[in-house]
């Protein structure tokens, strides 16, 4: 038996989810009943499981989707970006450390080094990272608008630094929260 669901049915699965979102969990469940090891479908499931508001089961889904595929780079990406958004930046770190052997002029490379900058509260590199990562990727649209909420959500903080002279550690925190809830609202 094949471990991984054939990519027509992936594609339509994809679909369908801007027709019958409701019915997207439905339907993922039952792929994974017939390919429990196919790695792309515990990341939809787990995307969509955090876009309904079910944490807790979204994270289990997008980790098992990095133990099936270690290189799975866009779902190693969403978990450290989700593990990061939760307050848990050492996990985040040592989840995006794979990340690293991608091309250097890789997207995800880049928003990586953005994310990383953020925590550091270096917002001018952080911007500059995320602004380079959006520019070259053409692969994963939707991404690049949730990199553009985090520039817009960094600017204030970015102009307020560069006024005082000194940042805070509680703006990261504030910027990942405001991040999350804009993009939970949408």
């Amino acid at each position: 038996m094949n471990c991984f669901c054939k990519d027509d049915t992936m594609k339509a699965l994809i679909e369908a989810k801007i027709m019958d979102p409701d019915g997207q969990l439905s339907r993922i469940d039952q792929l994974l009943d017939d390919y429990p090891e196919d790695a792309r479908l515990h990341f939809l499931l787990g995307s969509n499981l955090i876009g309904t508001g079910r944490l807790i089961e979204g994270h289990g889904s997008l980790s098992r989707a990095v133990e099936i595929a270690p290189d799975f780079a866009i779902a190693r990406f969403q978990l450290g970006l989700f593990q990061l958004t939760s307050g848990e930046t050492d996990n985040a770190l040592e989840t995006f450390g794979r990340l690293d052997r991608l091309p250097d002029g890789h997207y995800l490379r880049r928003f990586v080094d953005g994310l990383r900058c953020l925590i550091r509260d270096d917002f001018p590199n952080a911007i500059d990272s995320l602004q380079q990562g959006i520019r070259i990727n053409t692969e994963n649209p939707p991404l690049n608008n949730d990199m553009r909420m985090l520039i817009d959500r960094c600017l204030p903080f970015m102009e307020q630094t560069l006024e005082d002279g000194e940042g805070s550690i509680s703006e990261t925190s504030l910027i990942l929260k405001q991040f999350v809830d804009r993009r939970n609202m949408n």
